[in-house]
């Protein structure tokens, strides 16, 4: 067992090793080739003159440029840097690292290729008609590190208006894993998912996502509350109603939640809760123990701010949590998106589908959470880790078949040949990977 002092130096040992390897390797990504080349004479082929026979049938029959590309495969990352983890509005080039990070996980969880693209402008307008114009070139688009109000702006008007994927990491990517969290934590504490009260710490664009699934996982939504900056939700709350032009969905919370009319702030919401999902300040110290303390009994506390929670793990434990979930991977029941979106954009692909539904995120979590029930669930272990590669397939096949399902992929496959494509290609990813660690091609870093 771990002192206190042993258990803080792991958790800041990750940045410390980030600033050694990230200048050693500069960068995480590269592109690598995926056709034969035998020999010189095969760019013939691959490039001019042989190229124009596959530009021609794209030109006569558009839809086979998911054949003759790797567009069906290729997804763009795209931020403009203003909430990037909890560091805020750092600008693009420093967000760089972070969809590099991305779109490593992608690839080596997923298979997908992922593109990282930070854009030098905080007008909404112009990203979206960025990424507007950008849409030949992928079979998806992942929008990460996007402040809000414009985030919600941004992905409705790319989801309504592009015939690809558009997805919202930090909302629907958050929401999903967090769901999959709390399904299996509330069956090891023997609690009902319509019978919860749920204070929620944060109102940004996690928890609002968060706040949307839950309510349709059948959370009775009268028994949250939810707290900004500012303090409770309520109808009563002014400011809010005065800006529901830009923050509809928090409006739409003060109407809907919080039936017993709380005011106050988090440790109000917190008094008596079951749960507590915190998306807000990086702590430590941003959730007091004290307000652990006043939680109902089997308190679940997921403090997730990244890249330190509101309040350290063994805090909420000694104040009396019985599961605690953060988003960092040293310590128990990660609730990180990395388990998420891999699986779920692998199987939209698989099927060509045109948007990511609520109900594909909820199917997504679904399977996530029963993964992890297969293995036997308990306080320390609630959704897989992301070492478990088996998730990731499963993911894909349950994504890929409510969009079938649900009338939104233009393909149509059976789960056993999503799961046979979706296995094949993320093995092949991790093994091209270990590959060329072996080879040396990948240097192994400098021992410190």
């Amino acid at each position: 067992m771990l002192t206190k002092e042993e258990l803080l130096a792991k958790a800041e040992k990750p940045a410390a090793d980030a600033m050694r390897l990230h200048p050693f390797y500069r960068g995480k990504v590269q592109v690598v080739p995926k056709c034969i080349v035998r020999d010189f004479q095969d760019f013939a082929i691959w490039y001019t003159p042989g190229v124009a026979a596959p530009c021609r049938d794209i030109e006569a029959h558009p839809e086979k440029v998911w054949e003759h590309t790797n567009r069906g495969n290729t997804i763009a990352i795209v931020s403009d840097g203003t909430r990037v983890l909890g560091l805020g509005d750092i600008g693009p080039e420093a967000g760089l690292p972070v969809m590099e990070g991305k779109a490593l996980l992608f690839k080596y969880l997923g298979g997908v290729d992922a593109v990282p693209i930070v854009l030098r402008t905080k007008d909404p307008d112009v990203l979206i008609e960025t990424v507007k114009v950008l849409e030949p070139s992928f079979g998806g688009i992942n929008l990460e590190d996007i402040a809000q109000p414009k985030c919600f702006r941004i992905l409705d008007t790319l989801r309504a208006e592009m015939a690809i994927p558009v997805w919202h990491d930090d909302q629907q990517g958050t929401a999903t894993v967090l769901l999959a969290g709390l399904i299996n934590a509330l069956k090891v504490v023997g609690k009902e998912m319509s019978g919860i009260k749920l204070a929620m710490i944060g109102v940004g664009a996690a928890n609002v996502a968060t706040y949307r699934l839950l309510k349709a996982s059948g959370v009775d939504v009268g028994g949250i509350v939810a707290c900004d900056s500012r303090g409770a939700l309520h109808p009563g709350r002014c400011d809010v109603e005065e800006q529901q032009e830009a923050f509809a969905d928090k409006w739409r919370i003060c109407q809907e939640s919080n039936a017993e009319g709380i005011v106050g702030g988090p440790p109000e919401a917190m008094r008596g809760a079951d749960v507590m999902i915190a998306l807000s300040k990086p702590g430590p110290g941003t959730i007091n123990p004290e307000w652990v303390a006043g939680m109902a009994k089997d308190a679940i506390v997921f403090p997730c701010a990244n890249p330190i929670p509101e309040i350290w793990p063994w805090e909420a434990k000694d104040a009396g949590a019985r599961i605690v979930g953060t988003g960092r991977s040293d310590f128990p029941n990660q609730l990180n998106n990395s388990l998420g979106f891999p699986g779920i954009f692998r199987g939209v692909l698989d099927v060509r589908a045109t948007t990511i539904t609520d109900e594909m995120a909820i199917a997504a979590a679904r399977e996530i959470a029963a993964r992890a029930e297969e293995h036997g669930i308990h306080e320390e272990y609630l959704i897989p880790t992301m070492d478990d590669w088996e998730v990731f397939p499963r993911e894909a096949v349950a994504t890929a078949m409510k969009a079938q399902e649900q009338g939104l992929a233009l393909l149509e496959r059976t789960p056993e040949e999503l799961y046979a494509q979706a296995e094949a290609t993320i093995r092949q990813a991790r093994e091209t990977v270990q590959a060329l660690v072996t080879e040396g091609l990948i240097p192994e870093p400098p021992e410190v």
